[in-house]
């Protein structure tokens, strides 16, 4: 029985190990590598199944955006009292949209003001309230189709808006393809523990300056990553600003039963901080 379970052990750690390989090996783009995650067992055990939560009081409503495949882009919109120009594009967790990212939606449109938020589906409907879902939906979602999706958003929103972006864990690497793709509507990016993009020539693209939120003790998103990340910031005369905390991976996900509240709300407070600096330029 002992040798059974030490021979188990191997293979689940050398599985483990195969998959952050090959997302570290820069053969494939950020948001595939990120993907690759969803074949690890200690990446999906990781993330703890959500919280039951249902937003009582909506601030926003669920609208439709055309697309250029003929299909439709789902988004949940919060709209500014007075006209802007002044946006901010959320993008969810591998959970979907789910009622958490529309409170957070809800919670930034009050505390930035005179800001429209848009937190866009990815999942064409779908949320995840198990991990094995999360992590098919995650895995399912095509580059080209969320490409399709931002670039619908983008033109909703004109020619001339200032945009933010937001997101967290897959959301996270997603913000900053959104900041890439949308040029110079982008005005600032922030991404929670989600794969930086490692293509130098794709980062010499990037107007907005980064907010890099992120866990030393995420196991996926490693200090050695953002490392490499900030460098090749520093390198091409970015501007990107990473806050580390002595946490793990979701740690600012309310949906977790992991928590960690007092950092969640001190990056919570620099990103209101960041955004509201990145709309007054």
């Amino acid at each position: 029985m002992k040798v059974i379970l030490f021979i188990s052990l191997i293979v689940c750690v050398a599985r483990t190990y195969s998959v952050a390989q090959q997302c570290c090996s820069g053969k494939s783009s950020s948001t595939a590598q990120f993907a690759m995650l969803t074949k690890s067992t200690a990446f999906k055990k990781a993330h703890a199944e959500p919280l039951p939560f249902t937003l009582s009081e909506q601030h926003g409503a669920m609208i439709t955006i055309p697309c250029d495949d003929g299909k439709k882009a789902n988004v949940y919109e919060v709209r500014a009292e007075q006209p802007t120009k002044n946006v901010v594009v959320m993008v969810h967790e591998w959970w979907g949209l789910n009622d958490y990212i529309k409170r957070e939606a809800d919670r930034l449109h009050h505390e930035l003001g005179n800001v429209t938020i848009i937190a866009i589906d990815l999942y064409d409907g779908n949320v995840a309230t198990k991990r094995e879902e999360a992590a098919a939906y995650m895995s399912a979602a095509k580059e080209e189709r969320i490409r399709t999706i931002l670039k619908a958003v983008q033109t909703y929103m004109g020619n001339d808006a200032h945009v933010c972006t937001i997101g967290w864990c897959f959301g996270g690497g997603w913000s900053l393809q959104a900041s890439l793709q949308f040029g110079n509507n982008a005005v600032g990016c922030v991404m929670y523990y989600g794969m930086p993009e490692s293509d130098t020539k794709k980062l010499q693209q990037l107007h907005a300056p980064v907010l890099g939120i992120f866990a030393n003790k995420d196991k996926w998103i490693t200090p050695a990553v953002v490392k490499t990340f900030a460098d090749a910031m520093k390198q091409l005369g970015k501007q990107c600003t990473i806050a580390q905390y002595d946490a793990d991976h979701a740690f600012a996900n309310p949906s977790n039963p992991g928590y960690a509240k007092e950092f969640a709300e001190e990056a919570h407070t620099k990103v209101v901080e960041f955004m509201k600096k990145c709309f007054a330029q």
